[in-house]
């Protein structure tokens, strides 16, 4: 039965796949499909970002531009492009370009969506009633525990491993359904594990700049290790999907699916730990100015304490003058004293 439905499955596809071309770097701005989550969820997002810089434009505060481009531009941005354009409509021909489609929602769309600092946007632009709601999730138990450095770093490292050795990601290639839940899911996990890093929003689970840098020098290895993984199996991550499509009409230009996933194997490498080098950089930034702008408010207490004695010592009251230039006469009367009983 399950070899009947998995046949149906990919006759379905490979029916459906008769249109594709060969793929190239041109397929990627060809070849867009207009699935519906995605852009959902791309233009309420920057819909509702958009309005609050918008209100806090309004009321004469400032917003740095940087950080909506962040988030609309770079985060949603890549978001849609990895679920909407060639790379999704080619993820379930070939590996490669699923692995592409990986790294890009799992690392550089959480970190940018992480620099757009939407909470810290939301608490200056929400109602009251609202705002104490968000306040509200953001102290409960779910959020720190959702938030616990080490659990979010585990879910991270775990999370890859579960998708491509277990039935989940064939289970992708089968159903819609779970194939775009699979995408929400690389970017929860991710946020999960790069906001409270960003330490921008006032999110629970921000830790000192040394422990951020220890969590992100340890991921580096990790996607190194699955990477390598991947690129010696002997068996084919998801089965017999990718040798069957070769019996389609796609057969003429697939490449050899072993090829195909070592070529995948070699970008969770290297992109991995490119865009882990990427965000090392940001945090360190991050740690450097944090320790001026530290450094600076110690002068400025500094400088206020020594204003403040400054003026004290200036303004002293008059009658404790009096009281001062009695005492001296007085040390000055038995300093004579002193002398004379001497002599």
């Amino acid at each position: 039965m399950w070899e009947s439905s998995a046949s149906n499955v990919l006759g379905s596809v490979l029916t459906a796949s008769e249109v594709l071309p060969r793929f190239s770097a041109e397929s990627m701005f060809t070849q867009w499909s207009l699935a519906p989550l995605p852009l959902v969820i791309t233009v309420w997002a920057g819909g509702l970002y958009l309005i609050g810089v918008g209100t806090l434009r309004r009321r004469g505060d400032h917003w740095p531009v940087g950080r909506t481009i962040a988030f609309v531009g770079v985060g949603l941005g890549s978001f849609y492009l990895a679920t909407s354009s060639g790379l999704a409509t080619y993820d379930t021909a070939l590996l490669s370009v699923h692995m592409v489609q990986h790294m890009i929602l799992s690392m550089m769309v959480p970190l940018a969506l992480a620099l757009g600092a939407p909470v810290t946007l939301a608490l200056r632009t929400l109602p009251p009633r609202p705002r104490r709601w968000l306040l509200a999730v953001l102290h409960s138990r779910v959020a720190k525990v959702l938030s616990f450095p080490p659990l979010t770093f585990a879910l991270y490292i775990v999370s890859p491993w579960a998708l491509y050795f277990s039935g989940w990601y064939r289970a992708s290639l089968e159903s819609v359904w779970i194939h775009e839940m699979m995408h929400v899911h690389l970017v929860l996990v991710g946020a999960l594990f790069f906001w409270p890093l960003m330490g921008i929003d006032p999110v629970p689970g921000r830790v000192g700049y040394p422990f951020r840098v220890l969590l992100t020098v340890l991921t580096l290895p990790f996607h190194a290790f699955l990477g390598v993984t991947i690129m010696g199996q002997s068996t084919l991550i998801g089965g017999d999907w990718y040798p069957s499509l070769h019996n389609g009409p796609m057969g003429a230009w697939l490449p050899d699916p072993y090829v195909d996933q070592e070529l995948a194997g070699g970008i969770l490498w290297a992109s991995g730990d490119l865009i882990g080098l990427s965000f090392f950089g940001v945090l360190f930034a991050q740690w450097v100015r944090s320790s001026m702008q530290e450094a600076k408010r110690e002068d400025r207490r500094l400088d206020l304490m020594e204003a403040r004695a400054a003026r004290a010592g200036r303004a002293e009251p008059p009658t404790t003058k009096a009281e001062r230039s009695a005492e001296d006469d007085a040390t000055r009367a038995g300093d004579s004293g002193r002398v004379g009983s001497g002599s």
